[in-house]
């Protein structure tokens, strides 16, 4: 959607007045700008007497406001200078000011006689002209209204409609330079955090492996993180820390336990986040599971490999990125779980090498330490021969593992474990 703009945001309105004033005094024409209601933004320049007087009179003065009013959407609709006779009998224009196709005002000029009007659309109306003709207060000043041709009304008009838009553009540029600078220091921050971050987590690792992986150490190290991107408004690098560490506090407080799948789902949402902050435009997910089977228990990090797996080695390989489709489907005495990618997909001999984790399969290692084949046996171990992992794998279609455990007595068997 198009940015809305106002009159007084795209033009400096003390150089609008100082051009206006000038203008004026050079030409001896009334000049005032007005935004796109018609409310003047700029004080009146070389006001005529004339209309100064009329407008004393209610009628008229309301006539003056809806011809300005016309002469300016005259302008606007055109796109160009509209010269007009107004409802006194005097000659004016209305200069259009249109940023990005939105009409924001017009800078509104005239109140002189013209002597050829042949070439005007006339507005003047009999009964404004009667009030005037009849006070000779006012006719004495529209005797004094000075007189020039129509070639220079139109001239004048060019003119201003090209110091008007020589005035747009400028402010223009000056505000999208403005955003371009924002964007360059948010960017900067961004990557001064992220910066920082990755210095930190190394520190970390290294302070973990020195201190036998220091819990304590290193949430006091995230915290302070999380606080510093708060501190410097960088809201992504603060999100990505607070997901950060929920996992590490997972993995450190259930690494031995059966968990809910509704904890290992959580898990897994925290970390398709953060993969989704990497890959703002090429990683999609979903988790669509049944809410009444969120207590059900699992062995800790069943899910987990899988969604690694489709992220690293199959959607981020893929130059247009792709999705992650997490579903869950109750089947009478057990709950089939699907994880589904459209990554870049593997042959039959790459899902049975994931399977039997040969050698090769090092190259599809997970952060979890746990190996697919790992997970299937725990399953396998936990619940029965009849359940377990299927891959099912096309090259350059994508990756469905189902992962199927029982639903009825699914506490006691757990616990039996």
């Amino acid at each position: 959607m198009e940015k809305l703009f106002h009159l007084s945001e795209v033009i400096d309105i003390d150089v609008l007045q100082n051009i206006q004033d000038s203008f004026a005094n050079a030409t001896g024409l009334g000049v005032v700008a007005v935004d796109y209601k018609g409310v003047p933004v700029t004080e009146y320049s070389n006001f005529s007497n004339f209309c100064r007087l009329i407008r004393r009179n209610c009628k008229c003065k309301e006539r003056c406001f809806y011809s300005d009013a016309h002469g300016g959407l005259e302008a606007a609709r055109d796109g160009r200078p509209h010269i007009y006779i107004c409802h006194a009998g005097l000659v004016d224009f209305a200069i259009p000011i249109i940023v990005k196709g939105q009409y924001l005002g017009s800078i509104m000029a005239g109140q002189i006689k013209v002597k050829d009007k042949r070439y005007i659309e006339d507005k003047s109306m009999k009964d404004t002209i009667d009030i005037w003709e009849k006070n000779p207060e006012i006719l004495e000043a529209y005797e004094k209204v000075p007189s020039i041709s129509y070639k220079n009304v139109s001239a004048a008009a060019d003119m201003m409609h090209i110091v008007a838009n020589h005035i747009v553009e400028k402010g223009l540029a000056s505000i999208y330079q403005d955003e371009l600078n924002k964007k360059n220091m948010e960017l900067l921050k961004e990557t001064k955090i992220r910066s920082e971050l990755e210095k930190a987590l190394k520190n970390a690792e290294l302070k973990a492996l020195q201190s036998q992986l220091n819990p304590h150490f290193l949430f006091n190290v995230l915290n302070t993180i999380g606080r510093l991107a708060l501190l410097e408004g960088a809201v992504k690098t603060e999100e990505l820390v607070y997901f950060f560490s929920e996992m590490l506090r997972y993995t450190l407080k259930k690494s031995t336990k059966m968990v809910t799948l509704e904890d290992a789902l959580s898990y897994i949402k925290k970390y398709l986040s953060i993969q989704k902050i990497r890959f703002p435009d090429r990683l999609d997910y979903s988790i669509d599971v049944p809410e009444d089977v969120l207590d059900m228990k699992l062995p800790f990090m069943t899910l987990q490999p899988f969604v690694e797996n489709a992220v690293n080695h199959g959607i981020e390989p893929k130059k247009e990125g792709g999705f992650v489709n997490i579903i869950g489907k109750i089947l009478r005495e057990d709950l089939l779980i699907k994880i589904e990618d459209n990554g870049i997909g593997m042959n039959e001999n790459q899902v049975k090498m994931i399977l039997q984790e040969t050698e090769e399969y090092d190259i599809r290692s997970t952060s979890t330490g746990i190996g697919i084949k790992n997970v299937n046996n725990m399953l396998i171990n936990c619940f029965g021969e009849e359940y377990g992992v299927k891959i099912i794998s096309k090259k350059n279609k994508g990756t469905t593992v189902k992962i199927k455990i029982p639903r009825i007595n699914n506490s006691r068997r757990v616990l039996n474990v």
